[in-house]
């Protein structure tokens, strides 16, 4: 059988040694240390707007601080968009809150701003208003930031950016993680950029930095012995994975033209078949970085499935994969509130995400040309 051609995997640069065996030489395999605090400075560089990052474990730990920092506790509610991956939803389980999920709009395919207003204000009817708002760039595209803000802004709800797959996107030419009052970025092995595992949360004041770097090495105040106040977390970055990020740092801007290379591929691939419609920018306002190209099958015209696509390119060893299960269709969360129709239902049940890791080589094209070509798309 021939190699595997994976949906998304690590892809280096070359630089990240030098940074990893510099932590190494000065004895520096901690959570703390000049890598991490010269990715975290690569980080605020890129997204500029005046925003701070903090080098974390996780995108999802990101996401569970910044909850923390609004004030999110039990039985409190927090509006978080269906159609994505469950860690955009966990961690308002984790403080003992409520997932109020929301659809999407169709064409965007992020949280839809009809939606979420009826949300809020049904929310509101019931004494329940949410304490923040969590907006997600999926596979790489930004949301409809500005109808998000002036929905949030109008009702004083903070909005939480889930940034972790749209690093280096942008929306009206600003840079996807700089809208919210947090945003978190992810950089496990899949994302654009890896630390093989890690993430950072980007705030808006010192302060705010300040905090999520205090929660996240356990809370120790400040006193010669280890005194605690408040609960702390072990969520900071070790320094020897900031090394691989300081060095992925060095070639992101090369890894979004290569993503994007990969998706006008794609649109190439299926210009000629009617049934499959690539997801795409809808105009010049959005800019993705594409981290995986993704199609829909079009049901009214074709019989044939995204599982029988699924399973023509594994017989070739080729991953692909369903897009995003909606939340509110997951066991875990059948019981949160949900607003909407079936947009994010719809997309579940006729979408595929195609393999889009830059690495990809002109070899492993040539194999998913030889699949589609061979497939049979109308029955």
């Amino acid at each position: 059988m021939e190699s595997k051609i994976w949906l998304s995997s690590p892809h280096m640069g070359g630089g990240e040694m030098k940074y990893i065996q510099e932590a190494f030489d000065h004895n520096w395999v901690a959570p703390l240390g000049k890598n991490v605090d010269e990715f975290e400075v690569a980080i605020e560089d890129f997204l500029s707007e005046n925003k701070l990052a903090s080098a974390l474990s996780s995108g999802t730990a990101a996401l569970h601080l910044a909850l923390v920092q609004l004030g999110v506790g039990y039985g409190d509610e927090v509006i978080c968009q269906s159609f994505t991956f469950s860690a955009s939803a966990n961690p308002i389980k984790y403080l003992g809150a409520i997932p109020v999920f929301v659809d999407s709009d169709s064409v965007n395919w992020n949280m839809s701003p009809q939606f979420l207003e009826e949300a809020i204000q049904d929310r509101i009817k019931n004494h329940k208003k949410p304490k923040a708002v969590i907006v997600v760039h999926l596979y790489g595209m930004p949301a409809l930031m500005d109808e998000i803000l002036e929905i949030c802004n109008r009702y004083d709800i903070p909005l939480v950016e889930d940034s972790a797959e749209s690093l280096g996107s942008t929306y009206k030419g600003r840079k996807c993680g700089t809208f919210g009052e947090f945003a978190l970025l992810s950089f496990n092995g899949n994302k654009i950029i890896t630390t093989s595992g890690g993430g950072a949360l980007v705030t808006t004041t010192k302060e705010q930095k300040a905090k999520t770097i205090f929660l996240s090495t356990q809370a120790r105040d400040h006193a010669p012995h280890y005194q605690h106040s408040e609960v702390g977390y072990n969520y900071r970055l070790s320094n020897i994975c900031a090394g691989i990020g300081r060095g992925q740092m060095e070639v992101l801007a090369e890894r979004i033209l290569q993503r994007r290379a990969h998706h006008d591929f794609y649109t190439d691939l299926f210009s000629e078949i009617d049934a499959v419609d690539v997801f795409t920018e809808a105009n010049s306002d959005f800019y993705s970085n594409h981290w995986l190209t993704t199609i829909t099958i079009n049901k009214n015209l074709t019989a044939v499935t995204n599982h029988d696509l699924m399973n023509a390119f594994a017989e070739k060893n080729i991953e692909t994969r369903p897009l995003w299960k909606p939340m509110h269709l997951q066991p875990v969360f059948t019981d949160c509130p949900y607003y909407g129709e079936n947009v994010a239902e719809e997309l579940f049940n006729h979408g595929l995400c195609l393999p889009s890791g830059s690495n990809l080589t002109n070899d492993d094209k040539k194999r998913i040309y030889d699949v589609v070509s061979n497939f049979q798309f109308i029955k």
